[in-house]
């Protein structure tokens, strides 16, 4: 059985381009299309993506609907982060050389370009 890959992935600046979060509701949601091809081929590959967003819960509603909206394609939703830097700590399997934890850093706005 193949063993499927976690994807965490943040919304703005690199699902969607980086608004400010006071335009959320009054500017439209610009998808990088690179990103969006992405997820959506690993999500038919049936890995699990978990978006990642420091928008503040009470725009849960909102954000789905973007989501939503543009065929962003998920299996969960955490929101609330803080704004500094992610850290993603796994362990790694003594007896195998790959990695378990892996990150890619995209410029903001650029996605896989």
């Amino acid at each position: 059985m193949e063993k499927k890959n976690t994807i965490f992935c943040d919304i703005d600046g690199t699902i969607f381009k980086y608004r400010k979060f006071e335009t959320y509701k009054t500017s439209e949601a610009e998808p990088i299309s690179s990103t969006v091809e992405y997820l959506q081929k690993q999500h038919e590959e049936g890995h699990m993506i978990i978006l990642t967003t420091a928008r503040p819960h009470d725009m849960l509603g909102h954000t789905m609907w973007e989501l939503k909206n543009h065929n962003i394609p998920y299996n969960r939703l955490i929101m609330g982060l803080e704004r500094g830097p992610r850290y993603l700590i796994n362990d790694m399997d003594p007896g195998k050389e790959e990695k378990r934890a892996i990150a890619v850093n995209l410029i903001r706005d650029q996605g896989f370009n």
